[in-house]
């Protein structure tokens, strides 16, 4: 596979380490004969290392095949998270580090969640591409805003902070899109 096949939540093999993919920067020739890079934002499926490289478009870098299945979040505690597997039954338990980009959209009853399985083990979580959650605090809504408006801060219920539109208030519950961190729309 070439690396400009690399996807978020793709792992691929390098030095005899399967790397699962987090974030992917495409960076642009600024002449002619310049190559696009790719540069990767990951970690190591066994030791949870991260791992950042550049790779050109067209360098080969071998796919490690992964299952992916349907989980739920139980709970969170000091040890990490706990997920379990929704048609087996049996549970997982992450380390919060290894899912930091995803610990702002995660709450208990979040559907779409896959487990990413490597060799029998789990190695990180992909979050469905949007997420329902309720503002919590934001600056009062002004009467006259429109949808095409300013923005103002508001925190969600995960703690993550999201610029949403003048017009909603405290206690609404929006759709978040968990790539980019941005506002869609009202749930």
């Amino acid at each position: 596979m070439k690396a400009n096949e690399l996807k978020r939540g793709h792992v691929f093999q390098v030095d005899g380490k399967n790397i699962v993919v987090k974030h992917i920067h495409v960076q642009s020739p600024h002449s002619r004969g310049g190559a696009t890079l790719y540069k990767l934002k990951g970690y190591d499926v066994v030791s949870g290392q991260k791992y950042e490289h550049s790779f050109k478009g067209d360098e080969s870098v071998e796919q490690v095949n992964i299952e992916r299945r349907p989980v739920q979040l139980l709970f969170r505690d000091a040890d990490g998270c706990t997920f379990m597997d929704k048609e087996s039954f049996e549970q997982y338990v992450l380390e919060e580090s290894r899912i930091e980009a995803e610990l702002p959209y995660l709450t208990e009853s979040l559907e779409g969640i896959d487990a990413l399985i490597v060799d029998d083990v789990l190695s990180g979580i992909e979050l469905p591409s949007m997420v329902v959650l309720e503002i919590i605090e934001c600056a009062p809504a002004m009467k006259a805003a429109s949808s095409s408006a300013r923005t103002k801060p508001a925190t969600m219920s995960t703690g993550l902070v999201v610029q949403v539109p003048e017009y909603l208030t405290t206690g609404e519950s929006i759709k978040i899109h968990t790539e980019s961190a941005e506002y869609v729309s009202r749930a």
